[in-house]
């Protein structure tokens, strides 16, 4: 081989690859017999790492997969130039056949093709997107994985799905036509950096009022006075609050009618939230229900991360109850609120209008999910078991008095 095929790299190598000098560590520690995790260990590396290493770059030409140091560095640095051509440009079975699942026609059991009809997307949510088209609309992941079950033995058949995304969106890439980009699930005109999408957190919600800054006590149980809470969604932005207690399931509705002006004016920028389940709103729905209880019966109160409890401060201030927050995307965080929801749904179908129901039709279905006895608490009903607490809250406030 010749001097000027092993040159070391001009740039400076990240800590994420390895050197040269590592390279020369792991050829002396294979020749010794040393395995792949303990040469990972002594490298300070992850044995994937060493084992990708000794797999990709070592030397062929004899016929043997021998590890030499130089061999290897001229391996990594031939495959580590850039710019490369784009696999989709430089197969173009391999383009047919992204593009077929991507866009290809939708079909129906007769054969005949069916175009689609056209889906403008609306809604001031959802950004610069495509308008959507009717195709077959794989993801790119699931392209990339079927690759691999319909063409079992030829590996010019391979691509990731980072590579077809890219072919997508970046400029200077663009085996695929952009305009693919509308047979997308989501249909984005634009990449979302997955840096921006990490950081689009809630204002109101800090680390401070995390789930995991919540009192140990919560988790398990054994001390009342744990709370959680949702809003159940209806037909045209109705809504209805749910507090449910942790120890005893004891659940409590949250009227939220809608205010005047709904649905009769146009909807004012910033405005007031006229459905009726706005931060106000809902703030004061629940101070309304909760203060009423004694001091120890008010511990805490977890919600998700929506922004009709931006008002949390000032909720805690009123009642004295801590608030948090679950993680984003964590239901499971508030399964006994979920699981009352559930049950609810039974009184309040999806795409029904919340809004029809008054305070007193909320309080009798809360009297009834509430006399309903729980195998959880021995066949005792949660109204039982609460009125146990609040009696034994009593008694030993009357006994220390």
């Amino acid at each position: 081989m010749a001097s000027s095929h092993l040159s070391r790299s001009l740039g400076p190598l990240s800590g994420r690859y390895l050197s040269f000098a590592e390279r020369e560590e792991i050829a002396l520690w294979r020749v010794q017999g040393l395995g792949v995790r303990e040469v990972a260990r002594r490298l300070g590396r992850s044995a994937a790492t060493v084992s990708r290493e000794l797999r990709r770059n070592a030397a062929t030409r004899g016929g043997n997969l021998d590890y030499l140091a130089t061999t290897a560095q001229w391996h990594a640095e031939r495959a580590g130039r850039r710019p490369k051509p784009a696999k989709l440009v430089m197969n173009a079975a391999l383009r047919t056949y992204v593009q077929d699942r991507l866009a290809g026609i939708v079909v129906a059991p007769s054969g005949a093709v069916v175009p689609g009809p056209a889906v403008p997307w609306k809604g001031r949510r959802h950004g610069p997107r495509q308008e959507r088209r009717w195709a077959r609309a794989w993801s790119p992941q699931q392209i990339a994985r079927r690759l691999r079950l319909d063409f079992p033995g030829d590996e010019t058949m391979r691509i990731s799905h980072e590579a077809i995304y890219q072919a997508l969106y970046i400029q200077g890439r663009g085996a695929l036509r952009r305009e693919l980009t509308a047979c997308l699930r989501t249909g984005r005109a634009l990449r979302v950096p997955r840096a921006r999408s990490r950081g689009r957190g809630k204002s109101h919600v800090g680390p401070e009022v995390l789930i995991s800054q919540r009192p140990a006590e919560a988790a398990d149980r054994a001390v009342p006075g744990h709370w959680e809470g949702d809003l159940i969604l209806g037909l045209g932005s109705s809504a209805v609050g749910t507090l449910v207690e942790r120890t005893t399931r004891y659940t409590m509705l949250l009227h939220l009618p809608r205010m005047d002006g709904h649905g009769g004016e146009p909807r004012v920028k910033n405005g007031p939230a006229l459905a009726g389940h706005g931060a106000e709103a809902v703030r004061d729905a629940i101070a309304r229900e909760i203060a009423s209880l004694p001091e120890q019966l008010r511990r805490s109160l977890t919600w998700d991360q929506g922004a009709e409890m931006s008002q949390h401060a000032r909720l805690r201030v009123d009642t004295g109850v801590a608030v948090y927050f679950c993680d984003p995307h964590s239901p499971w965080q508030r399964g006994t609120n979920e699981n009352t929801n559930g049950l609810l749904r039974q009184y309040f179908p999806k795409g029904t209008d919340l809004s029809a129901h008054s305070a007193d039709d909320l309080a009798a279905v809360a009297a009834t999910l509430n006399a309903r006895p729980r195998k959880t608490l021995g066949w005792r009903t949660p109204a039982e078991a609460f009125d146990q607490l609040l009696r034994s809250v009593h008694a030993g406030v009357a006994t220390t008095g």
